[in-house]
């Protein structure tokens, strides 16, 4: 079996993870899925060993429902060698546009509904229209934001639980 085949594989086996766990609230109050309880991390090493991939790998995955109604359901898994190939400084980009705290503050509006750069000028603290417009264009150009037509602008679908995983491994 090839290694994509095999990594595919893995990504259908552990789609059956994402409804299993426990919650439990955290320090902060938010709730937090299977905390204390290892079972995605079990699930993902049960594959592994089946794979053969004694170099480790990754996982993440998220059902997300936002504030809009809209719904997503994502996984994505990888092996630990492939990601120490993988031409890291390629990622520089993405990671660049999400290091400004008016841009994550825009996504998180963006996600909760907001959409056209007249209702983000809306808010304190975000700056001018055109400091928006200029947030909107590198968040775009980084493929964390397109735009759907009439200024309206949204997250898409397949940057939705990335962007909350980044967010949720960036957390103190």
């Amino acid at each position: 079996m090839e290694l994509e085949e095999r990594v595919a594989d893995l990504e259908r086996r552990l789609a059956a993870l994402e409804t299993a766990g426990t919650a439990e609230t955290a320090r902060s109050g938010a709730p937090r899925l299977g905390e204390g309880d290892f079972w995605a991390l079990e699930g993902l090493k049960n594959q592994l060993a089946e794979l053969e991939a004694a170099d480790g790998g990754v996982l993440f995955t998220g059902a997300v429902r936002l504030p809009t109604g809209e719904q997503y359901e994502w996984q994505y898994g990888a092996l630990t060698g492939g990601l120490l190939e993988d031409d890291w400084p390629a990622a520089a980009e993405p990671l660049a546009a999400l290091g400004h705290p008016v841009r994550l503050r825009l996504l998180r509006e963006i996600l909760g509904g907001r959409r056209t750069a007249a209702e983000l000028a809306e808010l304190d603290g975000v700056g001018t229209t055109g400091q928006i417009y200029h947030h909107l264009r590198q968040l775009t150009g980084a493929g964390w934001l397109h735009t759907t037509g009439r200024g309206r602008h949204e997250v898409p679908a397949g940057r939705v639980v990335p962007l909350l995983v980044l967010l949720s491994a960036a957390r103190p």
